[in-house]
Order: structure tokens, then sequence, then C-alpha cells
């Protein structure tokens, strides 16, 4: 069947079935829909929070995926982790129902904001979209929000505003981010990832120049000018562009200073004071997260007291350098970091924090990133006093390169490998002693290790 355009079907009155409805991005998708007049239906492997709350505003949920689920739907809508061998996607193409991308179905919304705020980038997304959240919000612009993390502010991943203007975390993963139609397409950093989807930095350069090129004639592209790879990328672009960084840029930092890791700074706006902000959250990532903010910000005429605000009361999503505990004496935070870019940020803010040992523990994300990137990750995980090498987290992915995290502990003198997450912790109990900051970090379930030494029983 020829499938039209998806917003043919998001109509009042249509119904959309929703295929994982009870993920981070398609909760709040089909909150967006039903209020919008559509009849939402979906599915999902297991009983959640999110399931709950969407029956409590009538929306069914069915447990399991059943074929018959789809029968009378317009279009079904799936997350990127639903493929065609899924009962109810099949069923879906048998009955020539058509079947749409949760990025299409976002990208169809953001059409009908006048102020659609994407923000991407291989590192910081999350921590920068919340930061946005964060001064729209005190701005009082009353902004739909899509985060891939829990912002403490929301009290999820997501809010459903009245306002006309849309934030959203915006993933190259699969190219998702093209199915989106930003007014202002923010573009934090470029560096090789996602490698299982990816041919090379080459292909993921041309991605984001691709997203780039979605900005509308009267819209704005907020890009990092110190970022050699985002300004190689945007080489030639016509469209409207507005640079921040540390140093440099249409927005930069004056007088920044450190406070046991904490920055402040003056936010210049062509050399004139924009605003004065006081970080709540560790580290220069995060000043160059904050000045990302401020000039989307400026982009969308807010004034200099709510990005003071709003940054004021920033604190990170769950999972970004998120304090779990102690134990022993031992201070143990836990980091969704899972490139050696982010690492590298994340052991440099470690490192001014004035602790008596780093202890790192961490978990390789997928078996394709570690070989693409191995000797990258060899070099910045030398950097903790101590190092744990948890096994590979698979994700989606079959071990076809032969590859194991005992290969990076043999080229990291004194690092511990520890084939199981049990084997982690274990270690972490041997070797905590008072003054130190333990790390768990990886995109994966790393965190269950720190958090079985501040709970287990053994």
């Amino acid at each position: 069947m020829t499938v039209n355009n998806i917003r043919d079907y998001m109509q009042p009155g249509r119904r959309a079935h929703l295929v994982g409805i009870g993920g981070v991005s398609m909760a709040p998708l089909a909150e967006v829909l039903h209020g919008a007049g559509m009849v939402i239906t979906g599915s999902d492997r297991q009983e959640s929070a999110a399931v709950t709350h969407l029956r409590s505003l009538g929306i069914q949920v069915t447990i399991g995926h059943l074929p018959e689920s789809v029968r009378g739907a317009d279009c079904v809508i799936r997350t990127a982790a639903v493929h065609d061998d899924n009962p109810e996607i099949a069923a879906a193409h048998a009955a020539g129902i058509p079947v749409f991308e949760r990025a299409q179905a976002w990208g169809a919304i953001m059409r009908d904001y006048r102020n659609a705020l994407c923000i991407s980038g291989t590192h910081g997304k999350t921590t920068t979209t919340s930061m946005c959240t964060h001064i729209i919000m005190a701005a009082g612009l009353d902004p739909t929000v899509m985060i891939g993390g829990t912002l403490p502010l929301l009290g999820s991943g997501h809010r459903v505003g009245h306002g006309d203007t849309i934030i959203l975390e915006s993933c190259e993963y699969c190219n998702s981010f093209l199915s989106f139609f930003p007014t202002i397409a923010v573009i934090l950093n470029i560096e090789a990832d996602h490698l299982d989807f990816f041919k090379d930095l080459e292909d993921v350069e041309h991605s984001f120049r691709a997203f780039a090129d979605r900005v509308p004639a009267g819209g704005l592209i907020v890009a990092n000018c110190e970022d050699a790879n985002t300004m190689a990328t945007l080489a030639g672009e016509t469209r409207p562009m507005l640079t921040f960084g540390v140093e440099r840029g249409d927005v930069h930092a004056a007088n920044l200073v450190f406070d046991h890791g904490f920055g402040q700074f003056d936010v210049l706006y062509h050399d004139a004071c924009y605003a004065h902000v006081k970080l709540s959250v560790p580290g220069l990532h995060n000043v160059k997260n904050a000045l990302a903010a401020a000039a989307a910000a400026i982009a969308l005429a807010v004034p200099g007291q709510a990005v003071e605000r709003g940054l004021r009361d920033f604190r990170l999503p769950g999972r970004r350098f998120e304090y779990k505990g102690e134990y022993n004496g031992a201070r143990i935070y836990d980091d969704y970091a899972h490139h050696p870019g982010e690492l590298a940020a994340l052991l440099d803010t470690a490192a001014t924090l004035g602790y008596r040992r780093i202890i790192c523990a961490f978990q390789p994300h997928t078996y394709s990133r570690t070989h693409e990137l191995f000797d990258d990750f060899v070099k910045v995980l030398r950097q903790p006093d101590v190092t744990l090498l948890a096994e590979i987290y698979a994700a989606r992915e079959t071990n076809t390169l032969g590859i194991s995290s005992r290969d990076l502990a043999e080229q990291i003198p004194g690092s511990v490998y520890c084939p199981t997450l049990d084997d982690v912790t274990a270690a972490l109990r041997r070797l905590a002693q008072p003054g130190d900051l333990i790390l768990t970090v990886g995109a994966g379930d790393i965190y269950t290790a720190g958090e079985q030494l501040l709970h287990g029983t053994h």
C-alpha cells in the first residue's frame, strides 16, 4: 500500500494504535495525540507507571502484542525497537493499515507549533534539552517537552503544555531527527557514534547537515563554533546561524570561574552582558551546555532573567552524575556516559571535585561502538585511579566481532575485568574507602552494581 503523509491520519476522531506505548517518547506522544482529539489505543510488554497514567486519561492499553489489537485502527505508530516481525505490525501490514515511526509522528506534531526547538548533538542532548525546559518555563511560555530522561522539574521526561513552543531532544540514531521540522535547530557537537547504523564520521556529518537543512528560511541554526566537526558540517550553510562557545561565538562566556567544579560566568551576546549564570551542576561540559541553552533562549527572545532563574534551579536528569549514596565513606555517583568524549568530560569534571581517588566502573555499550572507538576508550579509561570493566552491554546487537571488555582491560594498566555485575559490586565493596569517588558509568544496567553495593545483603 502507498502510505500517505502521516498528517492525513492525525486528525480528530481518527484512531491511532501505538505499539510500545509506555516508552519514554511514546507515552507523551499518546498524551499529545489524545489531547488533540484522536482516539488512541496502544500496547506494551508490561505494566508501568506510564501505562497506568495513560489509562487514567481514558486511553486503552493492552499488555502483550496481539494481532487483533490493531483491528479498526486508521494507522499504527511504533517505536524504533519494534520491527516488522512484531505480531501487531505484521497484522497491520496484512490489513493494509499504514505503519509510521514515532519520529514521524513527533515531526507532524511540531509543525503545529510556532517555535519548534530541536536539540541535537553526539553529547549533551538530554542535559541541554532539560536546561532549555527550565529556562522556557521560567519565562512562562508553557512549552510541550520531550526529553530522553527524567527531569526532576517535571517528574518525568515529558510535558504537555498549551503554549506555542515545543522542545524536543533530537537523536541522530537511525536518522530519527530527519523526520523533524525544527524552526530552531541546535547542534552541540558532532562525533563518530552509533556506528552500527552510520558508516563513519562523514556519514554522521551528512545526516547532521541534512538536519540543519530542515530549518525553514525564517528559522535559525544554533551551532557550537568551537567544535570543528560541527563547523565543517555547516560549511557553506546559507540559513541564519547563531554560534556559541566558551571563549568565542555570538554567545560566549566571560569571567568564568569554578567553585568546587561549579561554573559561574557572564553570558555575552554580541559582547553585551545578557545574563549572569551560576550553575548547580559541575563541569566545563555543563558550561558549554548552558551556553547552548542560553543561545536557544536568545533565539526565542527570552529575557536574560529567565535564563538566570532557569539555570540556577536546574538539576541534572536521572543518570547524569546522579548521587546514589555513600558506602564505607565513599560517595557513589551514576552517569549515562557511553562514548569516549562523554567519559572524558565526566572524568575531567570528577578530577576537579577534590576526592582522594576516583574509582570508575564502566560498562561499554554495544560491541560496534567498543570496536570502532577501542583506542579512544583505552586512552580515557586510563585516567581514573582504578578502572573496573564490566562486560559489554549488548543492547540491540549480537557479538559478531568477538570483542570483550577483557580486551580493554588488557590495555589499561591496573584495571580489573569483571565478567558480571555481581563481580563489579564485589570489587567496589573491596575497594571503597573514605574520601573515594565511585562512578558507575554506561548506558546499560551498570547502575545496578552501585545500587547493590548500597542496598545489597551480600
